[in-house]
């Protein structure tokens, strides 16, 4: 898998901003909402960082017409060439940052209100909504690193990660 697209904003409700290259901190993307607090869903809803498919927002747009090109999807990394949903309980690197895939990332009707697109919801479901990482090791990604290095967990390590992820450490 390959990065393609990162997006951040400063805080919820605010347009995704594209990035070429972003540090990848304790908590997060360095200024995106959730590192710093300021997503919509924080502090009940801790999601580091999100990841989603290429491919399933191009199949979103060929099924529904609903265009995602430009971060309406609201997720920080796009990736191309594989699953998302293959990272979760397992421990990846990307670029100088090592990653822990913790658990899915369905969609919210609060993304169908930002967006003023009924049906988007709908379209990020059906497994198409990406996944939640934590930072294990802080460092530089940029646009066109690789995803490797992927070292699978275990159920119960991917579950402690995720419990670390929902209260904050």
């Amino acid at each position: 898998m390959r990065l393609e697209d990162i997006y951040v904003t400063e805080a919820g409700g605010e347009p995704m901003q594209s990035r070429q290259r972003i540090d990848a901190v304790a908590g997060g993307l360095d200024g995106d909402r959730y590192c710093t607090g300021r997503g919509h869903y924080s502090p009940f809803d801790v999601c580091e960082v999100t990841f989603v498919q290429a491919e399933a927002l191009e199949e979103i747009e060929r099924t529904t017409g609903i265009d995602l090109s430009e971060g309406q999807h609201r997720r920080n990394l796009v990736v191309r060439g594989g699953d998302v949903h293959d990272l979760l309980n397992s421990r990846f690197r990307l670029g100088e940052a090592t990653f822990e895939g913790t658990r899915p990332r369905p969609p919210c009707r609060y993304i169908e209100q930002l967006n003023d697109e009924d049906g988007l919801m709908r379209a990020l479901g059906e497994g198409r909504g990406g996944i939640c990482a934590r930072v294990d090791e802080p460092g530089e990604i940029a646009v066109g690193d690789e995803i490797g290095g992927i070292e699978e967990m275990g159920n119960f390590e991917g579950m402690v990660a995720s419990i670390r992820d929902r209260v904050g450490r």
